[in-house]
Parts: structure tokens; sequence; C-alpha cells
């Protein structure tokens, strides 16, 4: 039922798709032509979060599925004297993997130039605190790939503050079975998602009750599915698995995660989809997420009256170099058919 390729290759493509957090509207967009290509109709919110209905065998009961499309990434806060660009977070990159990477500065009418993340230390031959000087944002710049020296010739090209900084993911698929990417949190549970729906419609899969699927642009700044249809009673929230310290989760398993931050999610859902991943003998683990919130904590939070999971394919690195394998992926694909399938 799984179809590797196809996921994966979906997966590639909106990975190559600038969308940190505040800009997603091009990764919206495709997703949007995809989903409406499978024959599904949807809606979009008025911050920019993309809605699919898709009716089950209960008509009286919606579930939720959420995964989001908004990454990590930077914005211009100054331009400097020497023409190159001081930078904002969006979201919460780990900065000390960003130095050295190449960027794109998109301006607000669509422009863009590449440039270069570095320190402000970046030449071992120059600076003496080159090997040692810390990675922070504030000792991070962006140097363009246009003759600019100064303040003026950088407003001159267009570029100005509030403009967006986006990093190369750097996709990579091995002969393996690893993806290694930025921003697999979340969009390879973007593309799980995808392909439950595309199997739905070719009625390869059946689902026991009505669901609406949520695809949000603001989860990394913590306020994605804030709000979701009132309709829903439950919402599983699909985003990565932690991997790390007093964790069990691996990059070839689906996490289930019991508590993060946020507090514990509903006892008797995970509990249930504990049972599911059993059932289906999967790879899966359950853990704790220390420092980490979802869509279902902002939903929550938003004062929905849901019943709340999270799951995800464990990804290694996160906020930094990323990596995971289609293992973790098929487990997560096979929980969410296993849920969706199931009466509860």
């Amino acid at each position: 039922m799984f179809n590797k390729e196809e996921t994966v290759s979906f997966l590639t493509e909106l990975l190559s798709i600038n969308s940190p957090t505040g800009y997603t509207k091009n990764a919206i967009d495709f997703l949007k032509a995809t989903i409406e290509g499978y024959g599904y109709q949807t809606e979009r919110t008025p911050k920019g979060n993309l809605i699919v209905h898709v009716e089950g065998e209960n008509k009286d009961i919606t579930r939720g599925l959420s995964a989001h499309v908004d990454t990590l990434g930077l914005m211009v806060r100054s331009i400097n004297s020497d023409g190159t660009l001081a930078l904002t977070k969006l979201g919460g990159p780990l900065t000390p993997t960003l130095d050295g990477e190449y960027c794109e500065i998109i301006t607000r009418d669509e422009t863009i130039y590449s440039g270069t993340i570095l320190s402000n230390a970046p030449s071992i031959h120059v600076f003496k605190d080159a090997g040692t000087k810390e990675r922070d944002i504030d000792n991070l710049v962006v140097r363009i790939d246009e003759r600019v020296k100064n303040e003026e010739d950088v407003k001159n090209l267009g570029i100005q503050n509030g403009d967006i900084v986006a990093y190369d993911p750097k996709v990579v698929v091995t002969d393996s079975g690893f993806v290694k990417s930025r921003f697999l949190d979340d969009k390879a549970s973007v593309s799980i998602l995808v392909s439950i729906l595309k199997k739905l419609k070719e009625k390869q899969i059946t689902s026991a009750t009505n669901l609406t699927f949520i695809f949000s642009t603001y989860e990394e700044v913590g306020h994605g599915a804030a709000w979701i249809p009132e309709e829903i009673t439950e919402l599983l929230s699909v985003d990565m698995g932690c991997i790390g310290d007093d964790l069990a989760c691996t990059e070839f398993d689906v996490s289930i995660c019991a508590k993060d931050s946020s507090g514990p999610y509903d006892y008797e859902l995970t509990t249930h989809l504990i049972q599911l991943a059993k059932e289906q003998g999967l790879n899966y683990v359950v853990d704790i997420y220390p420092m980490y919130q979802s869509d279902s904590s902002a939903a929550l939070q938003g004062g929905a009256n849901i019943r709340a999971a999270l799951i995800g394919p464990g990804v290694a690195s996160s906020h930094g170099m990323e990596r995971t394998h289609v293992d973790a992926i098929e487990n997560t694909f096979k929980l969410i058919e296993a849920y969706i399938k199931n009466k509860g």
C-alpha cells in the first residue's frame, strides 16, 4: 500500500520550495495543486492554512490530521555599512550549522538574490577568533552575490529590512534509504499525509469517520493550528519524532509522543495508537519530548475541545542537518492508515 518512490519523490520536490514560517504561499500553492489534482476540493484559511475534507463511513464524527509546511528560516534585520545583512531568526534554527550555507534573499517584489551565510569572522587567515567565535544570530551575516560595498548599494537592489532569507535544504536521498535534508521537520510528515490522501481517493484506504486534513503555516512559531474547524473532536498531529538523550526513537521508527513541553497528550488516544502500532507489527517507540510543542498543542491552547495526540517519523539532528529513513516514513504512514481505518 505504501509507495516509497512516490512519497520520497513528492518530498524532495516539496523540500525544494522555500517556505520559512510567514512565507509559505508557494508551498501551499504546490500542495493545493497536487491535492486538487487528486480530485479533492480545498480551502484556505485567512492565515494561509490549507484544509481538505474527506467523507468517511461515520459522518457524525470528524477526526483531524495536521502537519506543517512552514520551516525554519531567517529575515533581514538590518543592512550593515559594509553591504552585508544582519539577521533575525524565524523559528529556532540551530545557528552554528548555518555558517557557510548558501541562501536566497527574497525581496518584497519577489526578486531573488543569492548569497552565503557567514560568521563575521569568516577567514582563518585574517581573524584570530575565526575558529572560536560563537556562531549565534548576532555573529552571522549574509554576503550578497552582487557588487555591493555599502548600505546604499544594497538598498538600490531593492533589499530592505524584513526580507526573507531562505537557506539551502541540501536534499540527498541515499541508496541505503536515508533522506538527508533540512526541513524534514515537517515536510516528511506533509508528504505522508499527501500520500494518505492519494490512497483514500484511489480507495486503497477507507476511513471509518470523516477526516479533515490541516496543512498549517505557522507551527514553527507556535500558532499553526491554534484554530481548527469546530467539527473536529480528535486531532492527530503528524510531526517529527525526536532523537537524542534519554529518548528511545531512531531514524527507523514511528514515534508516539506521550508528553511534550505543553503537557501530556490524551491518554486514551495515545494508548489506542500504541495498540494499533503493536497490532500492525510496526517499529514504534513511545517518548517524551522535553523541548517541543505541536499543532495539537496550539489547538488545545487555542481552546479546542478535543482529544489530541502526536506521532511522527524519527528525525535526527532536528533544526540542524536533519536525517530520517524511508522505514520511519513507512511506519508512520502505516500507523496513520490503521488509525483512520479503525473506528476507535
